[in-house]
């Protein structure tokens, strides 16, 4: 699995962090970064979760 992030659409808000900050952090600066570009298949449920809630749709994950 791949975490891609959109940046010209992300609002770094923090929702994805919030499912997931294993994998999605937001700085002091509110940057979004993804700590982990290929987590875990373990993690898969959170991180389709956090891609699902992100208001932007921002994030997508792929195989």
């Amino acid at each position: 699995m791949r975490v891609n992030v959109n940046f010209d659409r992300c609002q770094s808000n923090a929702v994805c962090m919030g499912i997931e900050p294993s994998v999605f952090e937001v700085d002091e600066n509110d940057f979004l970064h993804v700590l982990r570009e290929e987590p875990e298949e373990d993690l898969r449920p959170t991180v389709e979760q956090a891609a699902r809630m992100c208001p932007t749709q921002a994030i997508t994950v792929e195989d």
